[in-house]
């Protein structure tokens, strides 16, 4: 069996459509429609043309960023919520909860609905984590609107955008957990981290084993504008806890990391039976672009510490998580998954599983 290989979810979106939508001022205008679907098809056509054996619509219509597509432009939520500091020194901010009830604006199964219309490959969707969304309650309360009620909530709607993914056919549902090593770095004594891991948890709770075998979980030190929010944080803070969430399939960003090695020696000490790791191995953010031959060589690496049965590889995170990056051209983003399509296949001749 060969060894599998997905990507995570965002390329950056034609220059065009961003200049079209900071033109409207809402990336929810109906005039960008068409330039919506424009971009999907393209962005679909130009994916299956690497050979990558499953794909993603590139999250192209995801208005705004992957974090707060589902919220993003409602009655109830004020710009001045929590900030994310990125190392290049912008900084991106959440909104703010206002009052309640909660709801989802829009949910990611609708974009995997047109996805269908153009794929001719296995599709991935990509969901914000009911964590990151949790970000959203102020610290202050809601008069007449507990947390304990908008966690309800919140859990309600991330069950039903999964599960309405996984009966469309996605081939998997990955959660987007961006924010667990950050959690780290604002809360050093893990019990923020804890308290995301328990609450992911308690959504994961509502699906069968089945059913999970085919979720999974990304996390990265974020990756915007060529920079990242936590990529300081020592990945031995959250790996062990990472792998106690009740996924099947785990992306990792690794091609990043300084120390590969150490990571990997973590991963196989932590990794539990009907686990696989998805290894990045190539950096969105590092402006070269890695040639086929050493993809190989991070796929070879990694299966000297993880089981060639519960190997995978991907990208490290998503090529423009956020709407109006253009630090990394769709060319280049094209250029890398390429790499990784045919470096894991070359890895894979190699190690004798194709």
């Amino acid at each position: 069996m060969p060894i599998p290989t997905e990507p995570i979810g965002s390329i950056p979106r034609p220059p065009s459509l961003i200049a079209a939508v900071q033109a409207a001022g809402d990336g929810i205008h109906p005039d960008l429609e068409p330039l919506y679907d424009a971009a999907i098809k393209d962005t679909i056509e130009r994916f299956e043309a690497t050979g990558s054996p499953v794909i993603t619509d590139g999250e192209q219509r995801k208005y705004h960023n992957f974090w707060t597509y589902c919220v993003h432009g409602m009655a109830n939520m004020t710009p001045d919520g929590f900030k994310i500091p990125f190392r290049a020194g912008h900084v991106r901010r959440m909104p703010r909860l206002t009052r309640g009830p909660f709801q989802y604006a829009r949910h990611a199964d609708r974009y995997l609905v047109v996805a269908k219309e153009y794929a001719t490959r296995p599709l991935k969707q990509a969901v914000i984590s009911p964590s990151a969304l949790s970000l959203l309650y102020p610290a202050e309360g809601i008069a007449g609107y507990s947390r304990e009620q908008f966690l309800d909530d919140l859990l309600d709607e991330h069950e039903g955008e999964v599960r309405r993914c996984l009966e469309l056919g996605a081939h998997a549902v990955q959660i987007d957990f961006t924010e667990g090593r950050l959690a780290i770095k604002v809360d050093p004594t893990g019990e923020l981290l804890t308290s995301f891991i328990e609450l992911n948890n308690l959504g994961l709770a509502r699906f069968s084993a089945a059913e999970r075998k085919k979720i999974g979980i990304h996390t990265c030190p974020g990756g915007d504008r060529d920079s990242t929010h936590s990529a300081d944080v020592d990945y031995a803070e959250l790996l062990p806890s990472l792998l106690r969430i009740e996924v099947g399939n785990f992306y990792i960003a690794l091609a990043g990391e300084p120390d590969r090695i150490r990571v990997l020696e973590i991963i196989r000490d932590h990794l539990r039976p009907g686990q696989r790791i998805f290894v990045g191995v190539v950096a969105p953010i590092d402006p070269h672009v890695e040639t086929a031959e050493e993809v190989r060589d991070r796929v070879l690496e990694a299966a000297k510490y993880i089981p060639i049965d519960q190997l995978g590889t991907t990208d490290d995170c998503g090529f423009s998580p956020f709407c109006d990056d253009l630090s990394t051209t769709r060319d280049k983003a094209f250029e890398k998954i390429r790499a990784r399509v045919r470096g894991t296949a070359l890895a894979a001749e190699v190690l004798g599983v194709t």
